[in-house]
C-alpha cells in the first residue's frame, strides 16, 4: 500500500508543477491520487483477473481446435526434378497422407481359403453375370478355383464391405471403361455390391440400346456403377459393342473425347486397355477422321500406339477430373493362358481341362507383353506423374492362375463344330474369367486401394 501511495504522489507533484496555472488539471491530479488510496489493490485484482480469462480463452479456444480438426488443405503439384508430381490426400483415404506405405498389396502368394470367406458370393445369388461367365451353369464340374483369397506378403488385404463402398458412393457415379476384360471387372463389382441391396426393387441394371453403356444403380444411395465400351479408350474402327470382329484394327490419333464425352461427371474412373492392342509387332493409326475416302493411316509400333492412347488419356483426365474429389484408376493387363508348354506342359495345350494353379512365383507367360507394361511406367514416371493415377498391377497375381478361366464351360458365340468337341482345347477361351473368381480379387485390391491409397 505504500509503495502505491509514494508513486501516485509522486505523479501528482509531477503534474502540479508543470500546470500551476490549471485549477481543473489540478483537481484531477487530487482525485486520482484520492482514487488510488480507495481502490489501488482492488484494481490491481481486477486487471489480474481479466488477463487470467483472457489465457483461459487462448487454452479452451486451442482445444476446441484441436478437437475438431480443419480439413485437409487440397492437392497440389509439386516439381520433382524436372517431372512435376501430385502431391495431397487422395478422396476417400482413410489413411494418413503421411502414412508410409510399408505393403505392396500386389506382392503375395495364393492360399487356399480355410475359414470359406470366398467366394465373395455365389454365382446364382447373382443376376447379373452374361452368360459368358457363368462356367457353373454351363457344366465346369469343379469349384475349387473359387476358393483361393490373395495373401500379400506383408500384410492383408480389408474385408470387402459393400455397403461401405455404396455409403462412400452415395450420389456418385462408378465408371468402368474398356473392353469385355474390363466388363468382367465391373461385373464382379456389381455381384460384390448388390448383396448391400437385397431389396431387387431398390436397384437396377439397364443397358443401352447398342450395349456400348451399361449402369447398376443403387436407389436407396443414388449410387451408379457403371461400365462403357471402349477397347482402346480412343475412337476405333472396333467400337461397335456388339460387331466387332475386325482383323485390321485401327485406332484414330487425338480422339479421346469421342468417347470421354460420356464419362465426364464420374467420381472414380476405372480403365483399362491391352488385350486389342496384341495384333503383332505394329499397329495402325488414323490421322484424320474415319469418315474421309481417302484415310491417311501411318504404321508405327505397338509400344508407341499404345503410349500415344495412355497419354491421350491422362489428358482427357486432366481437363475433366478434380483430383481434389475424384479418383482414377488403372487396371494392368489381363494376361492370358494359350500356350501349355509355357508353364512346363505338353506342348498344343492351353487352359483347357486346367484346375491348378501355376506355383513357379517368378513365371511370365509368353502372351504377356512386359514392353507395355514398360511404356505405362515410363509414362508415370514421367510426363505422366502430375496425375495421382492408382495402378491396379493385377498381372502377376493373374499369371498364376490358369485355372480360373471360363476355358468351354460358357456361352459360345456358335456351336461348336463337330470337330471341335472332338478336341475341345480348339474352342477354349482363355482370355476371360469364371465368375466368381479372379476378378473379385481385382476389385478386393480396387476396394483396397481406394480407402488405403
Amino acid at each position: 500500500m505504500k509503495a502505491s501511495h509514494s508513486s501516485g504522489t509522486a505523479f501528482c507533484s509531477s503534474i502540479a508543477k508543470k500546470a500551476r496555472s490549471s485549477p481543473l488539471l489540478l483537481a484531477l491530479a487530487l482525485f486520482l491520487l484520492f482514487f488510488s488510496f480507495l481502490y489501488g489493490e482492488d484494481l490491481r485484482e481486477l486487471l489480474a483477473r481479466r488477463v487470467q480469462d483472457a489465457s483461459n480463452l487462448i487454452v479452451n479456444t486451442r482445444s476446441i481446435e484441436h478437437e475438431q480438426p480443419a480439413a485437409p488443405p487440397p492437392g497440389r503439384w509439386v516439381a520433382e526434378g524436372k517431372t512435376k508430381k501430385w502431391q495431397g490426400r487422395l478422396p476417400f483415404a482413410v489413411n494418413d497422407e503421411d502414412e508410409d506405405e510399408e505393403c505392396d498389396v500386389f506382392s503375395g502368394s495364393w492360399v487356399r481359403d480355410e475359414e470359406g470367406g470366398h467366394p465373395l458370393y455365389r454365382e446364382a445369388d447373382c443376376p447379373y453375370i452374361p452368360p459368358q461367365l457363368t462356367c457353373g451353369a454351363w457344366g465346369r464340374p469343379d469349384a475349387a478355383y473359387q476358393r483361393w483369397r490373395w495373401q500379400p506378403h506383408d500384410c492383408t488385404l480389408p474385408a470387402f464391405d459393400a455397403a461401405r463402398m455404396l455409403e462412400a458412393l452415395r450420389g456418385r457415379r462408378m465408371l468402368f471403361v474398356g473392353d469385355s476384360l474390363s466388363r468382367g471387372q465391373f461385373t464382379s463389382m456389381v455381384c460384390l455390391l448388390q448383396s448391400a441391396v437385397p431389396d431387387a426393387a431398390a436397384r437396377s441394371f439397364t443397358m443401352s440400346p447398342d450395349q456400348q453403356h451399361t449402369v447398376f444403380a443403387a436407389g436407396e444411395y443414388n449410387a451408379t456403377v457403371e461400365f462403357y465400351w471402349a477397347p482402346f479408350l480412343l475412337q476405333s474402327n472396333s467400337d461397335d459393342a456388339v460387331a466387332h470382329r475386325i482383323s485390321d484394327r485401327m485406332v484414330r490419333r487425338g480422339s479421346i473425347d469421342y468417347h470421354g464425352r460420356h464419362w465426364r461427371g464420374a467420381d472414380v474412373v476405372v480403365f483399362s486397355t491391352y488385350l486389342w492392342w496384341c495384333t503383332g509387332l505394329r499397329f495402325r493409326i488414323l490421322n484424320g477422321l474415319f469418315e474421309e475416302a481417302e484415310k491417311k493411316t501411318v504404321w508405327v509400333s505397338t509400344e508407341e500406339a499404345y503410349g500415344m492412347a495412355f497419354r491421350e488419356m491422362l489428358q482427357w483426365v486432366r481437363d475433366n477430373m478434380d483430383f481434389n474429389t475424384t479418383r482414377v484408376f488403372f487396371t494392368s493387363m489381363s494376361p492370358t493362358h494359350g500356350k501349355s508348354q509355357d508353364w512346363g506342359g505338353a506342348p498344343g495345350g492351353n487352359c483347357y481341362n486346367e484346375t491348378e494353379m501355376i506355383e513357379d512365383a517368378g513365371y511370365w507367360g509368353s502372351d504377356s507383353r512386359r514392353s507395355v507394361m514398360r511404356v505405362i511406367r515410363e509414362i508415370l514416371d514421367s510426363d505422366g506423374a502430375d496425375v495421382p493415377l492408382t495402378f491396379l498391377n493385377i498381372t502377376q497375381l493373374s499369371l498364376y492362375r490358369k485355372d480360373a478361366h471360363t476355358s468351354i464351360y460358357k456361352k459360345q458365340w456358335s456351336p461348336p463344330t463337330a470337330a471341335q468337341l472332338a478336341d475341345p482345347k480348339t474352342y477354349a477361351d482363355c482370355v476371360h474369367w469364371c465368375l466368381p473368381g479372379l476378378q473379385d480379387t481385382w476389385n478386393e485390391l480396387l476396394y483396397t486401394k481406394l480407402f488405403y491409397p
